[in-house]
């Protein structure tokens, strides 16, 4: 399963929402939707390593659990953490 043909399943907690928020000052923004920007961006390079998706663009790298889809939690270096199934 790749993880662009499951993005509508990409999701988080409100716990999740507030600390990526916070770490990487979003604001307002719906962290999921912005997530799922990256993701879907023509130039984001996405590869599979053990149970997780990862998807890099410009420096933000998104780990996709490939069975829960959900979003877990930010990383000190703008790294995004979303955990779903395996590949």
């Amino acid at each position: 399963m790749n993880v662009l043909e499951n993005i509508a399943k990409l999701c988080t907690t409100p716990m999740g929402v507030d600390r990526i928020r916070k770490n990487i000052g979003l604001g307002d923004v719906d962290v999921v939707e912005y997530c799922k920007s990256i993701i879907q961006n023509l130039n984001c390079v996405i590869y599979c390593q053990g149970k997780n998706w990862y998807c890099e663009l410009d420096g933000e790298r998104i780990t996709v659990n490939a069975k829960s889809f959900t979003i877990d939690r930010e990383n000190s270096q703008s790294l995004y953490n979303l955990f779903g199934p395996s590949c």
